[in-house]
């Protein structure tokens, strides 16, 4: 009866190891994206806040491109270890603002990756120019690894 109970213990320890062993996808870093723009996320408060920077490689404008602003907050209601996040930009150098939403997620080699969409609103001096006015699309960001990693 001990072989068994034991032989019992070790297909369960063999059937949670996947769950105990998977890595939590972080949010703070620097990260890059499928379009060369660059982001830095600051730490994650208790309340899932956080802030950073982004700095764009793609403009519509001919405005010289600046670092701006972004805030979001993460979901972490359940610790969850590829949590779901949005955070949005106010640009500096343009009349615009781009919230993204996604989800951090840790690939089977061990990348962290974040999955984005994003919603890019432009101003317009007219309504009935608010047509034109909101942009959709998805951008996929890894880790940028510096020379000291």
């Amino acid at each position: 009866m001990v072989h068994a109970t034991s032989s019992l213990l070790l297909l369960s320890l063999a059937l949670l190891a996947p769950c105990l062993s998977a890595k939590q996808c972080l949010l703070t870093g620097k990260w890059t994206n499928d379009l060369g723009s660059n982001m830095t996320i600051g730490a994650v408060n208790n309340r899932g806040e956080f802030m950073g920077s982004y700095l764009t490689a793609v403009t519509a404008t001919s405005n010289e491109i600046r670092v701006s602003p972004l805030q979001g907050t993460l979901n972490n209601i359940n610790k969850k270890s590829q949590p779901t996040f949005g955070f949005t930009v106010n640009w500096k150098f343009s009349e615009s603002t781009t919230v993204f939403t996604g989800q951090c997620f840790v690939d089977k080699n061990g990348k962290e990756v974040l999955k984005t969409m994003w919603l890019l609103r432009s101003n317009v001096d007219d309504i009935g120019d608010d047509w034109k006015a909101t942009r959709v699309g998805n951008n996929i960001f890894t880790r940028l690894r510096t020379l000291k990693e």
